[in-house]
């Protein structure tokens, strides 16, 4: 039987890779892996392995975020890349999910990623169909994030969030 498509990596876009790399090192504690020349690519990496069902590591390490420059994404077989070559910061886009760190915060991680720039556009909210509280932020580039807390067993979802 063949193995099923999976997934490997998502590239974030940016007019400054350089700039948005250092934003999520310092948001997110990432990892900067500056790649090829001319500040068109970095991958940034989170650290760890997916845990097993006990808690302990698993032998899959984290996925991997890269962050391309708008104006050139890589890999094209046209040095010049491809089009468009401008950010898209109106209408729908992808929005990319960070499961937040044990004895970590999201609120800690919206109001450094606020500092540098981002828009917050929300806080505070419960979604039972997945069981987990979210909130989310647009990097300076228009990237959405969305984090993600596990609410656990019988959860406790406080009077201030919105639900659904």
């Amino acid at each position: 039987m063949a193995s099923p498509n999976t997934l490997i990596f998502v590239d974030l876009t940016s007019d400054d890779p350089d700039a948005a790399a250092r934003f999520y090192a310092e948001v997110m504690g990432w990892e900067d892996d500056p790649r090829g020349k001319g500040g068109l690519f970095h991958r940034l990496i989170p650290g760890g392995f997916f845990p097993n069902k006990d808690g302990s590591d698993s032998q899959v390490g984290n996925l991997h975020l890269g962050i391309h420059k708008a104006s050139n994404a890589r890999p094209h077989p046209d040095p010049e890349g491809v089009g468009p070559r401008h950010l898209s910061p109106d209408g729908r886009k992808a929005r990319i999910w960070i499961l937040v760190g044990e004895g970590q915060s999201d609120g800690d991680i919206l109001d450094k990623a606020s500092r540098r720039g981002a828009r917050i556009l929300w806080r505070n909210h419960y979604w039972a169909e997945f069981n987990g509280y979210n909130s989310a932020f647009a990097d300076p580039w228009g990237n959405e994030i969305i984090l993600w807390t596990r609410a656990g067993d019988h959860p406790k979802v406080p009077r201030n969030f919105t639900r659904e």
